[in-house]
């Protein structure tokens, strides 16, 4: 039987273990719907000052983030949104365009027609977002879409290696929007929607496929 003094402890190490996974999935959702720009430099006291906690868990969750390479840090300590070249861009690219279409078919006998109607009206919130030039709203739905459809497959390790992806190209993916409004695209989203409705597997993969190379050509046309 513990006493009070154990007790204690073990609440207040759960209590950190809360904060420090409240921390670490905001940043990692800021992350991965490209809500901070590429970068970006960052500090532990003023991310803490700013979400109201302590700088201890905020320190764990960024060094976590450094070490799923989605944040940087210099020798002199300074923490930045994680830069990119081309070779690593391409790399990131050719990792997606591999496994988002075989999840996105894995996931294809799973929908129901509610499912695609909350498809419907992400990409509708989508579409809106970009005719408005809405980078925030841009990055939260566009992988809303994406991550709604490869949840559908039931296979978190797969996922889980597509969020690692998603989180470090995240921040550039808000580079494409201001010139998604003016290209002459195909909505790859769309398909994949009519794709599902009629379970086509075919489709659904070519259209997950050609979504990730256009939005490599928008990004690496600027």
């Amino acid at each position: 039987m513990m006493n009070n003094q154990e007790s204690a402890d073990i609440s207040a190490i759960e209590s950190r273990s809360v904060v420090y996974e409240d921390v670490y999935y905001l940043l990692f959702n800021e992350l991965i719907t490209g809500q901070l720009e590429p970068g970006k430099a960052l500090t532990v006291r003023g991310l803490a000052t700013q979400l109201g906690v302590s700088p201890m868990p905020v320190r764990e969750a960024v060094k976590r983030l450094v070490a799923q390479g989605a944040l940087t840090m210099t020798q002199t300590r300074r923490v930045m949104v994680a830069p990119m070249n081309d070779a690593r861009f391409e790399e990131i690219g050719l990792g997606r365009s591999l496994l988002e279409p075989e999840l996105a078919v894995r996931a294809l006998p799973n929908f129901t027609t509610a499912d695609i109607r909350q498809l419907e009206r992400l990409d509708a919130q989508l579409d809106a977002a970009i005719e408005q030039g809405d980078t925030s709203s841009y990055g939260r739905f566009n992988w809303g879409f994406h991550s709604f459809i490869y949840n559908k497959a039931n296979m978190p390790s797969l996922y889980a290696l597509v969020e690692a992806l998603w989180l470090q190209v995240g921040p550039f993916m808000r580079l494409a929007v201001g010139r998604l409004g003016t290209s002459n695209l195909d909505d790859q989203h769309e398909l994949a929607i009519t794709a599902i409705k009629n379970k086509d597997a075919a489709l659904l993969a070519q259209a997950i496929r050609q979504d990730i190379v256009d939005g490599i050509k928008l990004v690496k046309s600027g």
